[in-house]
């Protein structure tokens, strides 16, 4: 299975530069290619446009060749960097995690996530047990690609490397393709099969 960007392009107005133009991109299931680039070049704006959460102006976004479905459960899946934005407030672990599907142990287990977690409210809980949530409720046997957008930025350094080991293992045994947007260089080294300077493919 491929996931593809085809000259993608936007603007937030129709008289303000152009902060993607022309950008095409492809990534197979398997792959862990990362996306690198200065401060707003645009990194953050094309993961969302290839999780399908911003319509490009021009261009657009397939899964083999076909357009990626709006209605129903997305096979691209877009993890934030902060995850305290991306759960609701009102609503307990338990009730998050199992928003999209119903994860087993084995999942729970791999992320480090305890029982004891589903019943606490979000403000219960630290970063990186919260990116944990974030990340195991995406984790549906319908997801084939993972777009994740400096997704450990905001942690420490033991929360990230053990967030990144437990995701690499996954993505491995999953086969899930993997965009990684990062300014990280050193990380985008370690964790990617292939890293593509932002710079080089935008044309704004």
């Amino acid at each position: 299975m491929q996931l593809s960007a085809e000259n993608i392009s936007f603007r937030y107005t129709e008289t303000s530069p152009w902060i993607l133009k022309d950008v095409s991109l492809k990534v197979d299931t398997g792959e862990r290619v990362g996306i690198v680039g200065p401060s707003g070049y645009g990194k953050s704006t094309l993961a969302k446009i290839l999780a399908g959460y911003q319509r490009a102006e021009v261009g657009q976004v397939l899964i083999d060749q076909k357009p990626v479905q709006t209605n129903g459960f997305c096979p691209v899946q877009l993890i934030y960097q902060h995850p305290e934005l991306a759960v609701n407030p009102r609503w307990k672990m338990e009730k998050t995690l199992r928003e999209c599907w119903d994860p087993d142990e084995e999942v729970l287990r791999c992320f480090g996530i305890e029982k004891d977690w589903l019943k606490r409210w979000p403000r219960e809980l630290s970063g990186g047990e919260l990116q944990r949530f974030c990340i195991v409720r995406l984790l549906s046997p319908k997801t084939k690609f993972l777009i994740c957008d400096e997704i450990t930025t905001m942690l420490d350094v033991i929360s990230q490397a053990q967030i990144w080991n437990r995701l690499l293992m996954l993505s491995e045994e999953r086969s899930y393709g993997m965009v990684i947007v990062t300014h990280n260089m050193e990380l985008a080294k370690r964790v990617c099969t292939r890293i593509i300077d932002l710079r080089e493919i935008n044309r704004r």
